[in-house]
Parts: structure tokens; sequence; C-alpha cells
């Protein structure tokens, strides 16, 4: 059923940049429900997923060293998340003021409460967090002393100050502005971490790392970049290029209500929210960039164990290199006068190294039909994904999953998409042995030296839909395909098994307390694997 759209909402989705026709599209999806992807097995070692050592190792880092000296490179972060899931289970005892009170909340402590043991464990580990010295400062301002409050057990005034407006307002800041780690004399956020990981594996001189912000707090980002880059010039003479983007308003999506209409705010407009992730394609499209590595904000280690993340940057990234070389002097052959002569390479260049699924009947059909084929399947974006060895990390991993024609193709899948109450899907996704830590480097140009329209290769099916509830009414919500999964689903996908100290993401304040983001030695986890 077609909605009909008022004239006040066309000049609403005409201001947001937002076409009527997508969005009945959205609204029509929204009416159908979640489109699930069918795996056929998990990728696992050596069937899907590539082990790198020995001498090819050497040889792919030489290939990258010579790519960043060149230029070659940009990094990519999305950072636009504020911080409020790290301070979930404190944000929700902070809203049940009667767990503060000493005695209720030692009650609660011996229940098994999970809000109040997490906040006694932050309470007894105060000291460790890199965020406290800022707290401590903020309370000696409005005439406070953090030491007193724990002893008096005001804990309702020290979150207020943590959490809020009325201190350091932690719960809505980026991510990336938060302090992750100490050292001696200064603290690092999330974003100088980036900066000093990317000094490890790019050119040192004008590093190109861009950064996906929320455009409100735009201004703290420039005054923490000019600190930053002015600090990290004079120590260690290295300069960066960075920019900013924002995800744009024209990707948000609609919202419907359970009887299946479009959902209004308090102003009766159409309500559209923000469309996760997968919106940064344009983002991503729009640096109009050779190679580019794509990093989670929050995954991020201390100096001491950077060794290893940069080894296996620079690794992943050679091997993209020499994918990109060979992927495109297979296409200048391929559409060359002696084309015929290149499809037997071709072929077999896609079935080793790609792991390409030629159709059923392929090697039956005439040169032109599989020259046609050829061209279609290598003309596309290229990834290197690392991917670690799963140990119950919530999030994305490879699978095989049927594609056109019967053909199995390679994907990182979230649970989403998966159609968990079908047993045999659920077997499947149960079994896998890889997790997707966002460790990806990618080519953005074809072998014209063209960018490619990346929107072309956005799998539209997968999006992901879920329910929540604005201002007290249930909604169904939309998200578009995501970064790493829909909206990449058509693009050349390579899967490279890195070692698990290269991830260490922090998704919670208490990620803080592992030991890889305390400031202690421990030599053992600095020492690099070649898996």
């Amino acid at each position: 059923m077609e909605f009909r759209f008022s004239n006040s909402d066309h000049s609403w989705m005409e201001t947001l940049g937002i076409k009527a026709d997508c969005v009945q599209h959205q609204i029509d999806t929204l009416r159908q429900g979640n489109f699930y992807a069918r795996l056929i097995r998990p990728c696992t070692l050596f069937d899907g997923v590539r082990q790198i050592s020995g001498q090819d190792l050497a040889r792919y880092i030489e290939l990258h060293a010579t790519a960043a000296a060149r230029g070659r490179f940009k990094k990519f972060v999305p950072a636009s998340g504020a911080a409020t899931r790290m301070f979930q289970s404190l944000l929700t005892i902070f809203h049940l003021p009667q767990y503060l009170e000493t005695d209720e909340l030692q009650k609660r402590v011996n229940q098994g409460v999970n809000i109040a043991c997490d906040f006694k464990q932050f309470i007894d580990e105060l000291e460790r967090f890199p965020f406290t010295a800022d707290l401590e400062k903020t309370l000696a301002r409005s005439g406070h002393s953090l030491g007193e409050l724990v002893r008096s057990g005001r804990f309702t005034t020290l979150l207020e100050y943590l959490l809020t407006q009325t201190g350091i307002n932690y719960r809505n800041l980026p991510k990336a502005l938060l302090p992750f780690h100490s050292y001696p004399g200064e603290k690092r956020t999330a974003f100088e971490e980036q900066l000093h990981e990317a000094m490890g594996y790019m050119q040192t001189e004008n590093a190109s790392v861009h950064f996906t912000i929320p455009e409100d707090h735009l201004n703290a980002f420039l005054a923490l970049e000019r600190e930053v880059c002015q600090r990290m010039s004079q120590r260690w003479g290295a300069t960066f290029d960075i920019s900013f983007s924002f995800q744009s308003s024209s990707t948000n999506t609609i919202c419907i209500d359970m009887n299946g209409m479009p959902l209004r705010d308090k102003l009766g407009r159409l309500h559209f929210r923000p469309s996760g992730h997968g919106a940064l394609i344009k983002n991503l499209g729009d640096l109009n960039a050779d190679l580019v590595y794509i990093k989670n904000i929050d995954n991020v280690v201390p100096d001491r164990l950077k060794e290893p993340v940069h080894f296996w940057k620079k690794a992943l990234g050679g091997y993209l290199v020499w994918i990109q070389q060979s992927v495109h002097s297979l296409l200048h052959h391929l559409t060359g006068s002696q084309w015929s002569q290149a499809v037997p390479d071709a072929v077999s260049f896609a079935s080793r190294e790609l792991l390409i699924d030629f159709p059923t009947g392929f090697e039956t059909w005439l040169e032109g039909r599989k020259q046609s084929f050829l061209l279609h399947a290598l003309d596309r974006p290229i990834r290197v994904c690392g991917v670690v060895p799963n140990d119950g990390e919530p999030g994305g991993a490879p699978f095989w999953v049927e594609g056109e024609n019967g053909t199995q193709v390679l994907q990182i899948i979230e649970s989403a998409q998966v159609d968990l109450n079908c047993e045999e899907q659920r077997h499947i996704w149960n079994s896998s042995t890889h997790f997707n830590p966002v460790d990806i480097v990618c080519c953005l140009k074809n072998f014209e030296g063209k960018p490619f329209d990346l929107k072309k290769f956005v799998d539209p099916r997968a999006v992901i839909i879920s329910k929540k509830s604005i201002d007290g009414t249930d909604v169904r919500v939309l998200e578009r395909p995501g970064l790493w999964n829909g909206a990449m689903a058509e693009w050349i996908t390579v899967f490279v098994e890195v070692p698990k100290i290269t991830f260490n993401p922090v998704k919670s304040i208490f990620d803080l307390l592992r030991p890889e983001h305390q400031p202690q030695e421990n030599p053992q986890s600095c020492q690099h694997s070649t898996v």
C-alpha cells in the first residue's frame, strides 16, 4: 500500500535531502520485514580464511613500504558514536538512586545484581581509570573532593559530575574524545591513539587520517586536533592531514509504528533517524582515495602493544597492494586486443586467490561470455579483512553465503542478518571460528585509476530492522546495510587471520581495566606473532 505524502511532508524531505520514492521504499521494506542471508558454512582456516607467513609476509611488508612512501594510503575512522554505551551500567544505577545508598548498595551486591556489582567495581578501582584525574579537577572547581564523596557515600553527586552536563558529561561525549590510556605526565584520548597508531604504518610526513564525527562536536575535535598535532610534531616530527565529515541527514531513514504507518514527531513532521554506520559508505566514497585502512575508534592500545598492530597493518596493506596489482593487470589484458589469451590466467587467479565461485557449466561457455563474466567479477572494489579467532566476542563473522545462481560468496555477516529461528542456520552461525574486528584495508579505484561508485556495490536487501521505543511508542526502525557487511557485499573480499592481540576494543569502561589498556608492562603481549 503506497503512502500518500502531504505537501509539508515533501517540503520536510526536501530540507533533509531525502527523496520521497526512497522513503516509500523504506516504508515498504519495514512492512515486509527482514531479509535473511542464507549461510552455507563458516569461513575457517584454509576454507575462506587465509594465513600469511614466511616469505609472503616479507614480500607484502616490502610492497606496503613502497606504497606508503608514495602516500597512497589513507585511514578512515568511524568516530560518530557517543560514549553512552560505555557507561550504560553506571547510567542505569544513576537513575535508581535508592541503589546508591551505602547499605542498599551492599545488599544488592550480595544479591549479585549486575549494576550494583559493576558500580562497586567502579568505586573500588576508580584510581585505575584514565579519566579519574579529569573528574577530580571538575569536582574541585565546584568545591567537591572525589575522595570525600567516596568516603561519605555521596555516589549520586559523583555520578552526576561524571555523566551529566553538571560535570564532564561523559555520557554525551563522542567516544573519540574520552581519555583511554595513561602515560607518564599525560593521558591520551582514543582520537590521539588512532594518530599514534597511524604513525607506525603510514608515512609520518602528512599522514592522511579521516574521522567521521557528530557535527555538533566539531569544535571540540578541532581544538583537540590542534593540541595533539602540535605535541606530536614537536616530539616526533610527525605531521598529519586530518579531515572530518558528518553522517548526512539525507541518509536518515523513516520509522513506522506497529500498524505500519510512518511515525511523526511532536511538530507533526515525519520522524527520521540516523541509519547506522552503513550510511558512511558515502563518506568513504567521497574521500576519492586509492588505498584506505578502516578501523573502529575504540580499537586502540597503548604504545607498548602497538608493534604487532603496526606489523599486521603493513602485512594486510601489502597483501592488498599485491592483489590490486594482479587484478588490475588482468583487467588491462582482458580489455586489450589479445583478451582471449588472458582468460585462463584470470580464471585461475580468481578461483585460486580470490576464491570466486564460478557458475555451473562455466567451462563450456563461449570465450566472449567468459570474458564478460570475468570483467564483471574483477572490476570491483577490493577489501582485505583481518579476522581473529573467535572467543565469544559479540559481532559479525566471516561466512560462505549463497549468492546469485547458487554460487558461494564470502561475506561478513551480523547476527541480525541470520534467521536464528531456523535450526540449520543457527547451527552454522554458532559454528563460526573467526570474528570480524573491523581491521580492513580497501582498494577504491579501478584499473583505469578512477574511483568506484561505491553505492553500486551495496546489497540493498541487507538492511537491519529492529523494534525500539520512541517517546513511549513501539516502532520499527531501519538501518542501512552495514558498512562492512551489506554495504560492501558486492566487493571482492579476502579474509586473513591476524593475532588476537591486534583486537582490543573498549565497549565498556570496564574494558579500560583490562591489562592491555593499563599502563603496566606486559612483555609477553608485546611480541608480535606471524600466526
